[in-house]
């Protein structure tokens, strides 16, 4: 992805229950656009924390441009599908991503649709998993993607999606030996559910594999440390 990926979680105690912390095993991911011709991903993950804030409303990720914010866990649940709170509900099994309208669209779209395809390929998941906020509640969201009773640019985001996570196959497939590295095939289930699917590193024995997937699975938080370079699991 050519733009910042940065963490910056809402506190617990966030007004409007805005971060519930109801543990989710997404299913899906659900995109949206932000409704806002003029704000940045910046401003929407202040806005969750902005005291004139009286919406119960919330989001996973927030992109645009420039970077991407994860605003709540991933292994959390949020408040975006506008279908209540059941079991099965998009608020309860899907992770939201607000795609911002300010700006480069084009360069925010092309920022949207890489991270996206890696977040699929990480889960081992297809472009089948991903939904529109449209999908769960009937609202015309993502706007940006319809257009007079056509969702000709959802399915547009779709392909360029796809293209992507087939592009990062078509390079990693050829290059079976990268150094000391050996990439091979791997599959990892968890209670018969397959949780990965892809070319992983394994030498010595030992097979390397995204942390992020294998932590959401066992209900762990991930957090990147990126100054210290470090990992944190948080249960």
């Amino acid at each position: 992805m050519s733009c910042n990926y940065l963490i910056d979680h809402i506190p617990p105690n966030t007004p409007c229950n805005r971060r519930p912390a109801l543990p989710m095993l997404a299913t899906t991911i659900t995109i949206h656009n932000t409704g806002n011709p003029s704000s940045t991903a910046r401003n929407e993950r202040n806005w969750l924390t902005n005291p004139s804030n009286n919406r119960t409303a919330s989001y996973h990720i927030v992109i645009d441009e420039r970077e991407a914010i994860e605003c709540l866990p991933l292994s959390e649940n949020a408040w975006h599908s506008g279908d209540g709170s059941g079991a099965k509900s998009g608020n309860r099994t899907s992770i939201g991503i607000e795609i911002c309208e300010s700006g480069d669209y084009a360069k925010t779209l092309d920022n949207a649709a890489s991270l996206v395809a890696s977040m699929l390929r990480e889960r081992g998941w297809g472009v089948d998993r991903l939904r529109r906020h449209y999908d769960w509640s009937g609202k015309i969201c993502p706007r940006l993607m319809y257009d007079n009773g056509k969702w000709t640019g959802w399915e547009a985001f779709k392909a360029a999606v796809s293209s992507k996570s087939t592009q990062n196959v078509q390079e990693s497939e050829p290059k079976q030996e990268r150094g000391d590295m050996m990439m091979e095939k791997i599959e990892v289930y968890m209670n018969d559910k397959k949780l990965i699917d892809g070319l992983y590193d394994t030498k010595a024995g030992v097979t390397y594999v995204p942390v992020r997937t294998v932590a959401e699975a066992l209900g762990a938080g991930v957090k990147w440390d990126a100054k210290n370079k470090r990992v944190e699991l948080k249960c």
